[in-house]
């Protein structure tokens, strides 16, 4: 009887085991992604009290020097949302950015400073990481686009090392704009036309030096590419990207992250994903997006597959190889995190 006792307790609680392991894989979190960069998505990593903390479009994000990540929304109860990787608030700040839009951060082995761009005020700001504006560039009046001032709606920056700086005008007159460190103008390419040396929504800007060289990858959003061009403004190369209306290029290592706003077709709303290219500017895996196929080494276009992302605005790849998104016109949701697996 003993033994019968026992073995069939044991029966049991194998049984419970199995049991156990096939409802932990049943609530597993999906896999998303191709070709080894593959992630877990995590929805509830940023939700914040709304009525403490809210969000109103969550646009941009950086990660500082001291590991944080850092949201740009255009709320203006708090402009800048400061969390951990974990997802805890630590700051909030920003109350004079209404059309807050781009936010890039500048690392100079010190302190970090931000760019903030706003579409509202025409003006791109510098600031501290904690708020206090340095310098303020407004539309360059001396360049005949810009004779109003409202021309002016810049989208994105960047940042060279020598503390250089580019302004993306990605919603006004499409120009690239080179100052010095002081906000002095040197430099304007690009601009409207028809020409690939021209752009169509130069939505966002970075600096490339992946490979030995430094140069400036630059979005084309409607012709759904990036552009490649000399930090003096001559074009040197098309990635074409079709069926992806990406956002701005983020570069972490070898790799290109962006996130597609949407696909451009005639039901495009709420068609958004996040693309990763390698080195070579091929695309290597889609989150939330089609597989990569390639023919005769040409791009077949690229779709949303998996409904996890409405409006993806920007990514930030932090330095454990973790993806922050942001998102446009999402319902007001805040950021998603994912990890890689």
């Amino acid at each position: 009887m003993e033994r019968r006792t026992f073995l069939s307790k044991s029966a049991v609680a194998t049984a419970g085991l199995f049991i156990t392991r096939d409802l932990f894989k049943q609530k597993a979190s999906p896999i998303y992604g191709h070709n080894g960069m593959t992630y877990q998505l995590n929805t509830k990593w940023g939700i914040l009290n709304a009525d403490k903390t809210p969000v109103n479009d969550c646009h941009e994000m950086i990660q500082d020097i001291k590991g944080r990540i850092i949201l740009l929304t255009n709320e203006t109860k708090n402009n800048i949302i400061i969390y951990n990787k974990s997802g805890k608030l630590i700051d909030s700040w920003g109350t004079q950015f209404p059309g807050a839009h781009g936010l890039t951060v500048q690392h100079t082995g010190k302190e970090d400073f931000l760019f903030i761009t706003d579409t509202n005020t025409h003006q791109v700001y510098k600031t501290t990481i904690d708020g206090r504006i340095i310098l303020t560039i407004d539309a360059p009046k001396d360049l005949a686009a810009y004779a109003k001032k409202e021309a002016f709606v810049p989208t994105e920056t960047t940042v060279l090392d020598n503390g250089e700086f580019y302004i993306a005008d990605g919603y006004g007159a499409q120009h690239i704009l080179h100052y010095d460190e002081k906000g002095n103008l040197k430099n304007a390419f690009g601009g409207k036309g028809e020409g690939e040396q021209f752009l169509d929504n130069a939505h966002g800007i970075c600096v490339d030096k992946r490979n030995g060289s430094t140069t400036l990858l630059i979005t084309d959003r409607t012709r759904n590419a990036f552009k490649r061009f000399s930090l003096d403004g001559k074009l040197l190369e098309v990635i074409h990207l079709p069926g992806a209306c990406v956002c701005r290029p983020v570069i972490k290592g070898d790799y290109l992250y962006a996130a597609v706003l949407r696909s451009p077709d005639l039901n495009s709303e709420g068609s958004g994903f996040v693309t990763i290219l390698d080195k070579e500017n091929k695309v290597v895996s889609n989150l939330g997006g089609s597989a990569p196929v390639y023919e005769n080494n040409k791009l077949k276009p690229l779709y949303q597959t998996e409904k996890i992302l409405f409006h993806p605005h920007d990514v930030c790849v932090d330095d454990e190889g973790s993806i922050y998104v942001a998102q446009w016109a999402s319902g007001k949701v805040y950021p998603y995190k994912f990890t890689r697996v």
